[in-house]
């Protein structure tokens, strides 16, 4: 019937009546299933509170009678004291004291026909109403026994007194009044319980139970009075006119059940239909009962049912607009496919497809059959496309296995990274100098061999490598597997896959412990011939001059003494002596200006502070921690020859009018910093000064980390640090 219909048109005919469907089945069954579960729920909620109100009823009648018996039993008890007091002080003898209690509690009643009676300790009567009884010996009684051992208490049990016919449920209260080992039981009949019964105790309770809005619970009495009710208490309901009074007259009839009745409570203008549940408490003549009205119980499934309507309707709008979206989604593809399959039509092929319709599908089909004609010169186009690749295939395996035997025969430690930092490869020279296998760190990264202090500069290569760009030769430390640490001078580049995009990383790691080894051997060696130069000059040389010079002065004094003509020539030969003192001691401290100066480092680098200040004009303070002492002279020396060349730098090209030095101990670390005021450093395309080279050589032979912070115009930080060396 709709062959000749349009896909995206079955699809909208189809899901409409799909969901429809599905739809109302759906909400009708939900409909149905809350309404039945409503009605469930509600007449069980119903039951059980009547129930619940039952038991709260009778337990709070009996707990009301038995707080009454015992009241009346206390009562009893002290006018019983009070007499046997009057008795002890003579005003009475013991038997008219015992005869005047008798008559006091034979005088009372509980309730109609309830009393008061007396036994002794051996459960024989001493008081009683019916003078028969006197003198009887109850004590076979379980109740008697119970109470004589307990001296006081409640209990129910049956009783007949003489004449009656049968025994009746009775209720007493029991206390002991140990003068005259009585024990007095205040007793009444269960069947007048009503009457003792206190509905306050327990009327809030009742009326505090709602059942939705307006649903409420009872208690009458069986002439229709009610008893606990929250418009009608004290009222007989069946007396009241306008109101359905024979709903009423059932529940006091049937006692115990069900029923749905038209009610409409004072103030309100119609009835509405009621749920009623009731039940019988025989003993007092009351009926509990729980009532709720239907409407309440439908309100939420009205609700739901208005709900369901629009979501019938919305979810409907929305199956429309998906089918449309849906049958769109699947009918333009298909129309773009055919005309894919047009343009790629080339040759024929022997598979055909049947076109049963004039759809897109039967469309569809006749360009496949057209595009399989085509399929054998694709397939033998394909087997030489692939003769191809495969001899393409063959050339980069060779040249890959080239490349590799490069690396594998490098002397420096090479490794490949893929861009999220895991080794792919690394060559025989890299397990060689680090330890590791390629196996152990294939696919992993390697993080833990980069020491904590130098990551700062290996986080600046990884941002570079990131990027893209070539890493320049840059010297810092690695880990080797064994824990040593060796230093290094890295440098490598980024690679790009067949996409153009960045696959990796290249890095060559060349070992340079032993040439920084060497070189510090050798500045060492400078250092110390220096040094002893320096020393030579101090200790040998200034004295010697110093000799001389006391000598001239001699001389000078005796030419003075003998008015010789060489006087004034004698006193310049002095002057030059003292001026050649002065130069060799200079030269002196110049060659080794920290092993010369008796306090160390500091008393040096105070020394700079107090010269660059006199001799440039420009502020220059030191402040350094007393407590710091180095043990190492050469190190010293380092740090000494690093100051000056900062200060230097400050006073020549800064224009600085501050330098500030400051040496200090953080931790395990040893701090050093030149601060200038002056107009900062600008980056040189062809690199930085001889003198700032000279400063991170050094740093880097002792084993220190050097940073420069300046930026033009806010002055320049020179910050040297490094792990103070063990003494």
């Amino acid at each position: 019937m709709f062959a000749g219909t349009r896909i995206r048109h079955k699809l909208l005919i189809y899901y409409s009546l799909l969901f429809s469907l599905s739809l109302l089945i759906g909400f009708g069954t939900i409909y149905v299933v809350t309404r039945d579960t409503i009605e469930s729920n509600i007449e069980s909620e119903l039951h059980n509170t009547t129930t619940a109100i039952y038991n709260l009823v009778r337990t709070s009648a009996t707990v009301s009678i038995k707080n009454y018996l015992r009241g009346v039993a206390e009562k009893n008890l002290e006018i019983l004291s009070s007499i046997h007091e009057r008795q002890a002080q003579g005003l009475l003898s013991e038997e008219d004291a015992r005869r005047q209690a008798a008559d006091i509690l034979l005088s009372q009643t509980i309730g109609q026909s309830g009393y008061i009676y007396c036994l002794d300790g051996n459960g024989i009567v001493v008081v009683h109403p019916s003078a028969d009884l006197l003198e009887t010996d109850v004590s076979e009684y379980s109740f008697v026994k119970d109470l004589i051992v307990k001296k006081r208490g409640y209990l129910e049990y049956e009783w007949k007194n003489p004449g009656e016919q049968s025994a009746r449920p009775k209720a007493l209260y029991m206390i002991h009044f140990e003068p005259w080992d009585w024990f007095i039981a205040v007793s009444s009949y269960r069947e007048e319980f009503k009457g003792l019964v206190n509905v306050d105790d327990f009327k809030q309770s009742v009326l505090d139970l709602k059942f939705g809005k307006t649903g409420y619970a009872f208690v009458v009495d069986n002439e229709g009075t009610a008893i606990i009710h929250p418009l009608l208490e004290g009222r007989n309901i069946l007396t009241i006119g306008g109101i359905p009074n024979e709903y009423l007259a059932y529940i006091l009839q049937e006692k115990t059940g069900r029923v749905v009745y038209p009610w409409k409570n004072p103030g309100e203008s119609k009835s509405r239909q009621k749920l009623c549940i009731f039940n019988s408490i025989p003993e007092y003549g009351w009926i509990v009962a729980a009532s709720s009205y239907y409407e309440e119980f439908y309100e939420p499934l009205r609700t739901i049912g208005l709900g369901v309507l629009i979501t019938f309707a919305i979810t409907m709008l929305f199956v429309l607009t998906l089918t449309f979206k849906i049958s769109e989604s699947i009918t333009s593809p298909l129309q773009k496919m055919m005309v894919h399959f047009e343009n790629a039509s080339k040759g024929d092929f022997s598979l055909r497809m049947a076109v049963d319709s004039t759809d897109e599908l039967g469309q569809l089909a006749g360009y496949f059959n057209r595009f399989m004609e085509q399929l054998a010169e694709y397939s033998s186009n394909l087997k030489r496309q692939i003769a191809v690749r495969q001899e393409t295939e063959n050339s980069l395996r060779v040249s890959e296995e080239r490349y590799r035997s490069v690396m594998e025969a490098a002397a420096d430690p090479i490794v490949i990274y893929d861009m999220e930092g895991r080794v792919t490869y690394f060559n025989p020279a890299f397990q060689q100098v680090f330890g590791w296998t390629l196996d152990e760190r294939i696919g992993q990264k390697m993080d833990h061999f980069v020491p904590q202090e130098n990551w700062p500069e290996t986080i600046t290569m990884i941002h570079a490598i990131q990027e893209g760009k070539v890493l320049p030769a840059t010297e810092t430390k690695r880990y080797t597997k064994a824990g040593d640490i060796r230093s290094v001078s890295i440098s490598g580049a980024a690679f790009r896959g067949a996409d153009q995009q960045l696959a990796g990383s290249v890095v060559i790691l060349r070992d340079i412990t032993e040439t920084q080894r060497l070189t510090k051997q050798l500045m060492d060696i400078g250092d110390t011939t220096r040094q002893n130069i320096g020393q030579d000059l101090h200790d040998d040389l200034c004295p010697h001059l110093i000799g001389i010079g006391g000598l001239t002065s001699a001389l000078q004094m005796t030419i003075q003494e003998s008015k010789g003509e060489g006087a004034a020539l004698a006193e310049k030969i002095v002057n030059l002596i003292g001026e050649a003192t002065n130069k060799a001691r200079s030269l002196a401290r110049g060659l080794c200006p920290v092993h010369l100066v008796s306090y160390g480092l500091q008393s040096a680098l105070e020394e700079i502070a107090e010269k660059t200040e006199q001799a440039s004009g420009i502020r220059c303070t030191f402040k350094g921690d007393e407590t710091l002492t180095f043990g190492d002279n050469t190190l010293a020396t380092h740090f000494y020859y690093i100051v000056q060349e900062a200060v230097n730098n400050a006073v020549k090209h800064a224009g600085a009018t501050a330098i500030d030095i400051s040496l200090s101990q953080d931790g395990e670390y040893t701090h050093l910093y030149v601060v200038d005021d002056g107009h900062g450093m600008v980056e040189k395309p062809e690199g930085k000064g001889i003198g700032l080279r000279i400063m991170q050589y050094r740093a880097l032979v002792i084993g220190a980390y050097f940073e420069i912070t300046s930026r033009e115009g806010n002055g320049t930080i020179i910050h040297l640090f490094m792990k103070r060396p063990e003494e």
